[in-house]
């Protein structure tokens, strides 16, 4: 069995619409497209690079896909490890409109999305890597898919904008693996899936009720 990882960009208030430019996904007047920008830095660098390095291949939603095959491919590759990982890896591409894919190594998840993930997953190897790809994420965290949750959050909050948890995520808890701020003030944390939610409760056992 081999981990799914999900990556993504988000706010404070947990928006992840269009981080990385206007043009990504104006959808519902998004006005505040490339929000992520300023807040990179030499380490957000650094920790992508690090992420991308360990990926056997990629899980991409229809819009993260044609945004990608749209820049990645006419990248100088030489000493940027994420273009190299993008360039020669295989990128999986779920879709309900396309019929065909132009990306060397990209091809078309057959079938139901959830059923195709479990397939690729009980496959032998290394890290099947989501990045971006909003809808995918949420429909992977509600079929409890996902074993890694990285998330690189920005001291910025917008107000509106699509939310990776509006998709109804299963219930789970998750255990911190790492955690590095940035010097911009961005936190950048690996989660992985730890167990089924615990509760508690600070009443006081056998309170006196009239003191």
């Amino acid at each position: 069995m081999r981990p799914l990882t999900v990556t993504t960009f988000l706010t404070l208030d947990g928006v992840a619409q269009a981080p990385g430019g206007p043009q990504e996904d104006p959808s519902g007047g998004f006005p505040y497209g490339g929000w992520l920008v300023p807040f990179a830095d030499e380490a957000f660098g650094q920790q992508m690079d690090a992420w991308f390095g360990g990926a056997e291949d990629f899980l991409l939603g229809r819009t993260t896909y044609e945004i990608f095959a749209a820049h990645w491919p006419h990248v100088d590759a030489t000493g940027d490890p994420v273009a190299q990982a993008l360039q020669t890896k295989t990128k999986h591409v779920a879709s309900r409109t396309l019929s065909s894919l132009e990306w060397s190594s990209a091809r078309l998840l057959g079938g139901e999305v959830p059923a195709a993930v479990r397939e690729l997953k009980a496959a032998d190897g290394g890290e099947l890597q989501v990045h971006g790809s909003i809808g995918l994420a949420q429909t992977l965290l509600a079929e409890d898919l996902v074993d890694e949750l990285r998330t690189i959050v920005s001291p910025v909050v917008l107000g509106r904008g699509k939310r990776l948890f509006e998709g109804g995520a299963a219930p789970r808890t998750w255990e911190l693996v790492s955690s590095v701020q940035t010097s911009t003030g961005a936190v950048m944390t690996a989660h992985r899936r730890a167990g089924e939610v615990q509760t508690g409760s600070y009443a006081l056992e056998d309170a006196d009720s009239t003191v």
